[in-house]
């Protein structure tokens, strides 16, 4: 028996008796929301996490001093994407991407951040992103103008590439999204093919991707790999905040960050972490002798 009943966001639903518990289907999905139903065919995967905390104090100066001196708007973001991208650089065995369960080196390290869209309204939340490309030989003033002239873009609609495929998963049927998406990185990454022919931008997602999470007022979250997109690190930002740490003996506040990781403990471990975590702690605590000179 189905049973009509209102639901936010909707004019009407219809419920179905079960058993168990009673559900009512969602019809309006994101085209993020079915590439990420589409990804996932179960809860196992090779994920590492870990959290790293970095007292944020000097990295908030150099931003602060960058825009005076710049008036670009730099963010805390930039500073990772740049830090991650020396890291990779001091690590290259960490910017890779696995084949046929052999380990290929990247020679350059792009990042993919990603980008929150609610231009259709605050209850159609979709997700997209943008890609910098050789992030290590790049200016943070070059970053910012980049990623500012890319995320109008994909904003307003505008960015061609990734608006013909958001369209065309859109009308994808949701029950073929997984298969789907397995042979979409299996062509692109396992067979390394160019499919910009089909509309398919060329290596979209690059060699690690970084979210904010600390926009939403999060400190830790952790974001689950992609396997479609084989990108093994990925990067959640918390929020910058005020917290107790002990300096040279004395208890103070200061301002600090977690920085979330998850890795694909196929071909990143331990060690890969190690500098990683080290290379981003010493660039961020010591930005004025890290980032570009101003």
């Amino acid at each position: 028996m189905a049973v009509a009943v209102p639901v936010a966001g909707a004019h009407r639903a219809e419920y179905n008796d079960m058993p168990n518990v009673q559900l009512v289907r969602k019809k309006d999905l994101s085209s993020f929301r079915k590439i990420a139903i589409g990804t996932w065919q179960d809860a196992y995967d090779p994920s590492v996490y870990g959290t790293l905390e970095i007292r944020m104090d000097e990295a908030l100066k150099y931003l602060a001093a960058f825009r005076e001196k710049t008036g670009k708007r730099l963010t805390v973001t930039h500073l990772v994407a740049k830090g991650v991208a020396a890291a990779l650089k001091r690590c290259p065995d960490a910017n890779a991407v696995l084949r046929y369960n052999r380990i290929y080196l990247r020679p350059h390290v792009d990042i993919f951040l990603q980008v929150v869209m609610n231009d259709e309204g605050e209850d159609k939340i979709d997700l997209s992103g943008a890609k910098l490309e050789r992030v290590e030989e790049k200016t943070l003033g070059e970053l910012v103008d980049e990623l500012e002239a890319k995320v109008a873009l994909i904003r307003a609609r505008k960015d061609p590439s990734l608006e013909k495929t958001r369209k065309s998963m859109m009308k994808f049927p949701g029950m073929l999204m997984n298969k789907f998406l397995k042979l979409l990185g299996f062509l692109m990454y396992t067979l390394n093919l160019d499919l910009r022919w089909a509309g398919l931008p060329k290596d979209p997602f690059g060699s690690l991707m970084i979210t904010n999470i600390g926009s939403i007022g999060l400190d830790i979250g952790y974001v689950p790999l992609v396997p479609y997109s084989h990108v093994p690190i990925l990067i959640a930002l918390g929020a910058v905040h005020d917290a107790p740490i002990v300096d040279n003996g004395a208890v103070v506040a200061a301002k600090v960050m977690k920085v979330n990781a998850t890795f694909d403990h196929r071909f990143i471990d331990g060690y890969h972490a190690s500098v990683l975590s080290k290379t981003l702690r010493q660039m961020l605590e010591h930005p004025f002798d890290s980032f570009d000179n101003i």
